[in-house]
């Protein structure tokens, strides 16, 4: 653990992605506290509410339907239009022939059968489910919940503010914020800021050519839970 980092809490705050990839787990194991950033605009053609598995050995997208999708709204007002049986069939045949499809389709099932009227919900729902099934333990909090009172700060001050309120000195972000939030700035305010660098490791999926990035689904049809707990254990904090 780099010496940046105070001794205490740490907290991630991230917008809920459907099934997402290895990177985004990552981030949960390097925190303490995990915050779906649900009460934020709604980005169209991003990872809320897609993501993409192995079809025909190619990288393929899966899409959870949108009542009315769009930027203006925010992520936790937008409604699904129900096309998940389809989804499931769609996974279903994409894997069945995966070493680890009887252990992976039950979560799945429970997943997307669940009584979840908006896609924060299911998105939410998709990671605590991965968590629980990988015996991953966080305290897991909604934006739009728990810090409803932080709505009209933005950038980092509402990062820092959500770090203050779960008593954590240390907040944690995705790779993809290092161009966006100054570790000098968050210091300033009484916070340490790290990135999670990912490190992505190559598996046996059908065939020799590996196809990265995709979900997590896949990750679990091709590798036992321990081996998946240990891929989420290979990334660096800088």
């Amino acid at each position: 653990m780099p010496s940046a980092l105070s001794v205490g809490k740490k907290v991630a705050v991230m917008q809920p992605y459907f099934f997402p990839y290895t990177g985004y787990f990552q981030l949960i194991n390097a925190a303490d506290i995990f915050v779906f950033y649900d009460d934020v605009h709604y980005i169209n053609r991003g990872w809320i509410n897609r993501n993409k598995i192995l079809i025909n050995d190619q990288a393929r997208y899966i899409t959870v339907q949108l009542k009315s999708a769009s930027q203006n709204k925010r992520i936790n007002q937008i409604e699904i239009l129900d096309n998940r049986d389809k989804l499931l069939k769609s996974i279903a045949l994409a894997y069945k022939q995966a070493p680890y499809y009887q252990e992976v389709m039950p979560l799945l099932e429970a997943c997307l059968g669940a009584d979840v009227k908006h896609i924060a919900g299911l998105a939410a729902l998709s990671v605590r489910a991965v968590c629980d099934y990988l015996g991953i333990k966080r305290e897991f909090l909604f934006s739009g919940v728990q810090f409803q009172n932080t709505v009209e700060e933005r950038g980092a001050d509402r990062l820092i503010s959500i770090a203050r309120q779960c008593g954590a000195p240390n907040y944690i972000n995705a790779i993809g914020g290092k161009e966006l939030y100054s570790k000098e700035y968050f210091r300033n305010k009484g916070i340490s800021l790290c990135f999670v660098q990912p490190e992505l490791t190559g598996y046996r999926q059908f065939n020799d050519t590996f196809v990265p990035g995709l979900s997590i689904i896949d990750v679990l049809m091709f590798n036992s839970a321990e081996e998946t707990r240990s891929m989420l254990n290979n990334y660096t904090l800088i």
